[in-house]
């Protein structure tokens, strides 16, 4: 059900905006951001290289510190609030979901046991990544949520 794997990652460049936000205004964050990052990297020349992502500094459903864009193939510069950056590279735990984003809760879980088993810990905030739009129905909208670990034990 909850698909999962630990991989290695190359250090990706991103384009990213930073923001707060309650867990119920997050799609409409995301829209504008996602559209004025696109429209930067294609006057800039660039391109993407891969799905939108979201990285999540904290679980405050509240007041959620997130920073939401795009890997991109080569480094850009800033540009007003958009900002220059990268994901580093190393080991992530990753979790293939496919489902509403109501049931995600259920796919961290599944990752960090999952992670654990294998005998890594966490090392640094959640990923989620979007590989369909708002036009997908829910049931069949495809998210990776990941996050770098670290070795802390051999796994059985």
């Amino acid at each position: 059900m909850f698909p999962c794997e630990i991989q290695e990652q190359p250090t990706r460049p991103t384009l990213s905006i930073r923001f707060r936000s309650p867990v119920g205004e997050l799609p409409t964050h995301f829209g504008r951001i996602y559209d004025a990052i696109h429209q930067y990297v294609e006057k800039a020349g660039g391109e993407h290289a891969g799905a939108a992502f979201a990285i999540y500094y904290n679980m405050d459903m509240d007041d959620l510190d997130v920073e939401a864009g795009f890997p991109i193939a080569k480094p850009l510069p800033a540009s007003g609030e958009i900002q220059a950056g990268e994901i580093p590279g190393g080991a992530f735990a990753i979790c293939h979901y496919t489902g509403p984003y109501d049931n995600l809760s259920q796919a961290y879980e599944a990752l960090t046991e999952f992670a654990g088993g294998k005998g890594y810990a966490p090392a640094g905030p959640p990923y989620e990544w979007y590989f369909d739009g708002p036009d997908v129905p829910e049931k069949d909208q495809r998210t990776d949520i990941t996050f770098p670990v670290k070795r802390v034990k051999e796994s059985a």
